[in-house]
């Protein structure tokens, strides 16, 4: 809940109680947020996002699957790119031949529902 609260703390602000402020607690904040985990709700949406996406590039280019670099690659691992977070995000959920099911409006909507059971049930 680090990198979340940290967020929730940023959108909700401080309490101000008896003249002083202070940051709300972690409890405050799910109870306010009305939700136990925002990354659960950001992997779902990327999802979402990704059957767009596939539908997209079947009638036009889309920049996500043409990421090509020209010259030496700078040291250390490489970046990861967007594209490679919704794949193991994939990967841990069991979804096979994802982009052939994103074609299809139903059979993704059915894997999104399929993740958000998995994704709130853990």
């Amino acid at each position: 809940m680090t990198w979340e609260g940290k967020i929730l703390r940023k959108i909700y602000g401080p309490t101000k109680e008896n003249g002083r402020w202070r940051i709300k607690t972690n409890a405050e904040l799910i109870t306010k947020y009305k939700s136990q985990d925002i990354v659960t709700v950001i992997k779902i949406r990327r999802l979402e996002c990704l059957g767009h996406v596939i539908r997209i590039y079947e009638i036009r280019s889309v920049k996500i699957f043409k990421g090509k670099l020209e010259g030496r690659r700078g040291r250390g691992r490489p970046r990861l790119r967007w594209i490679n977070d919704v794949e193991d995000d994939l990967r841990k959920l069991g979804v096979k031949r994802w982009r052939t099911k994103a074609l299809d409006r139903e059979e993704w909507a059915s894997v999104i529902r399929e993740a958000k059971g998995k994704l709130k049930g853990s």
